[in-house]
């Protein structure tokens, strides 16, 4: 019997907004779903086959979280991908999931790592799109002592950043960017090979759902497998006839738990205010003094007219 995988048990958390992001970043690590965005955005993969890209060009198991990895250190042990990047100069930087892909043709291996933005601000005091810059220079700079050493950064190797944004302003809304190093030739007709220059993209995807134009491909793929709308059933139902994505065991129960815990969410967010500060000091206390709700609401000063409707609401959690 196939053991239960990381994502699904970090999917059975329930209690926050922060467990559903973490859930959506585990589920979107599933190869069927990297091989589909790969298909739709990078240039290397247009004319493959999703199940090619699936088997053959992802390598190993995307991480969604794993040990520290220290540029600074001096060993030249080339390694393989972590989601931390981590420079005493520098800082930190983690990544939400993080991999190695190989270009096809040429069997070159490309770094990749997909961060999905679920914040109401597109713009959170900053463009999204210049961290992208600066997480594909991480990238880079992190290959020296690992991918190469010396002089030799003819062996630097491409990399990209893929944002998923999820809640994107209207003039946005299924649209998909991609931003690139391009060559201009200002004097004469001088050229340089591409694959010399061309080491970094940031692609971003911003959903936006039915409503909007563009609502097909992989925008309508990512809205249905991250919508907290859509149920259970019918997103296994999309999933599998319309976009070939084999509804194993494993995946049934990693959308299952994404599933239980958007109902999770969408509950959480209906209490609100004071009420909702209230209900959480009355399960703090019926959790440290060992008691009955109604004892901690007499404790707590709460009017016992309002009473049943904590009853219910407790009943609800």
């Amino acid at each position: 019997m196939e053991e239960e995988t990381t994502l699904a048990q970090g999917l059975r958390v329930t209690d926050d907004s922060a467990g559903y992001d973490a859930a959506c970043k585990r589920v979107l690590s599933e190869k069927a779903i990297l091989a589909r965005i790969m298909k739709a955005c990078l240039i290397e993969y247009q004319d493959c086959d999703v199940k090619d890209i699936e088997e053959k060009y992802i390598e190993g198991q995307p991480e969604v979280s794993a040990t520290p990895v220290l540029p600074d250190e001096e060993s030249p042990v080339i390694t393989g991908m972590d989601t931390v990047d981590k420079s005493t100069r520098e800082g930190m930087v983690t990544y939400d999931i993080r991999f190695r892909a190989i270009a096809p043709g040429t069997g070159d291996p490309i770094a990749l790592i997909v961060n999905v933005e679920a914040q109401n601000d597109f713009y959170p005091g900053y463009p999204l799109v210049t961290r992208g810059v600066y997480y594909c220079s991480r990238l880079l700079s992190a290959q020296y002592g690992r991918e190469f050493t010396g002089s030799h950064y003819e062996k630097l190797k491409k990399v990209y950043s893929i944002w998923i944004c999820m809640d994107p302003p209207k003039e946005r809304r299924n649209t998909i960017n991609r931003y690139r190093l391009v060559e201009e030739q200002l004097v004469g007709e001088g050229q340089e090979p591409e694959g010399n220059y061309d080491l970094l993209s940031i692609v971003m995807l911003c959903l936006g759902g039915p409503e909007g134009e563009n609502y097909d491909g992989v925008l309508r793929m990512l809205d249905v497998l991250l919508s907290r709308k859509t149920g259970e059933r019918e997103k296994r139902k999309i999933l599998q006839d319309d976009y070939d994505i084999a509804m194993t065991r494993k995946i049934e129960r990693e959308v299952s738990d994404m599933c239980n815990l958007s109902r999770g969410v969408r509950e959480e967010g209906r209490i609100e205010g004071e009420t909702g500060a209230v209900l959480r000091s009355i399960k703090a206390l019926m959790r440290s003094a060992n008691c009955a709700a109604d004892k901690a609401m007499t404790m707590l000063d709460v009017p016992e007219v309002e009473w049943p409707k904590y009853r219910e609401l407790l009943k609800e959690q």
